[in-house]
């Protein structure tokens, strides 16, 4: 077995725990932990993993000065934020409308960076940041769920804010993914991220009723804390070193499938029209929005 196709298995792999992720948030959370409490198991016992492996490497484990300020807003865009908004937005809305609306990240991107790195907005860009717009509108007002959660619109929101704060990171990140190896990165990311996290979630992560756990919420935990926050980002870091930014990042379009699949037998949620649609929209307006060469400036 080549280097390149281990790395597509553990690309694989990981957006796979990613889209399990969602529903096992579902699982969970707010029946037997609060959402915040999630979040400081999440991060904390990720962070307290990424720096054990620091004995493992012989790079550096500091940052120059420069960069600090850098790392602090990515700490708070890449895992504050992002985390926060993600798992309570997944504790109130349904695993399908996470999956779905967590690809506004791509399109995301496409507008931070024609605002803050003066990308040029070209047709394709601008059709698909008004069909992914359409589809994730479309999901956002529609009501049609069999897993429906105490209030399917602020959940929606919070999803679709927890993709922005993502997408702020993926771009603010590059300049330091360009001076430090990715895991260095995360690793620093999410310490500064965790001096946000664990204040604010500390006190319900103590007051969590752990008696209350079944054998399926501490796989759901282990899923989420394990399998989607440590082993997932490694294999992602892994997938970049060996495969390249790009080819790692269409891998995100398998999550909606997983999460799908995996919330039809735990849920059964229903695909209704409604959300066929949204995803044919929200697919659309990524590949547009991604794609380099015009369509209409192929016609002509």
């Amino acid at each position: 077995m080549n280097t390149k196709f281990k790395a597509h298995i553990a690309v694989l792999i990981a957006n796979f725990f990613f889209g399990a992720c969602i529903v096992s948030v579902k699982h969970i959370t707010p029946s037997v932990m609060p959402p915040f409490a999630l979040n400081v198991a999440r991060v904390g016992i990720a962070l307290l993993l990424f720096w054990l492996l620091r004995f493992f490497s012989n790079t550096k484990a500091g940052i120059d000065k420069k960069d600090v300020p850098r790392f602090i807003v990515c700490g708070i865009c890449g895992v504050a934020i992002n985390q926060l908004f993600f798992i309570k937005g997944a504790s109130l809305s349904s695993p399908i409308h996470v999956s779905l609306l967590s690809l506004s990240t791509p399109i995301a991107i496409t507008i931070i960076a024609a605002w803050l790195l003066k990308e040029q907005l070209t047709r394709n860009k601008i059709l698909g940041l008004l069909l992914g717009i359409s589809g994730a509108a479309t999901l956002v007002f529609s009501r049609v769920s069999n897993a429906e959660g105490k209030d399917m619109l602020l959940g929606d929101l919070f999803v679709i804010l927890n993709a922005l704060s993502y997408a702020f990171y993926l771009v603010l990140v590059r300049p330091l993914m360009a001076r430090y190896s990715p895991l260095h990165v995360t690793r620093w990311v999410f310490l500064f991220g965790a001096t946000v996290i664990l204040p604010v979630g500390m006190k319900d992560f103590v007051n969590t009723n752990w008696a209350a756990f079944q054998f399926t919420h501490w796989f759901s935990l282990f899923l989420v804390v394990i399998g989607a926050t440590f082993i997932a980002y490694l294999f992602i870091v892994y997938g970049i070193s060996h495969l390249g930014a790009s080819i790692t990042g269409t891998y995100v379009y398998t999550q909606p499938v997983f999460a799908t699949i995996t919330a039809i037998v735990l849920f059964n949620e229903q695909l209704s029209l409604v959300k066929i649609l949204a995803a044919v929209l929200i697919f659309s307006g990524v590949f547009l929005a991604n794609k380099k060469q015009d369509i209409v400036a192929m016609v002509d």
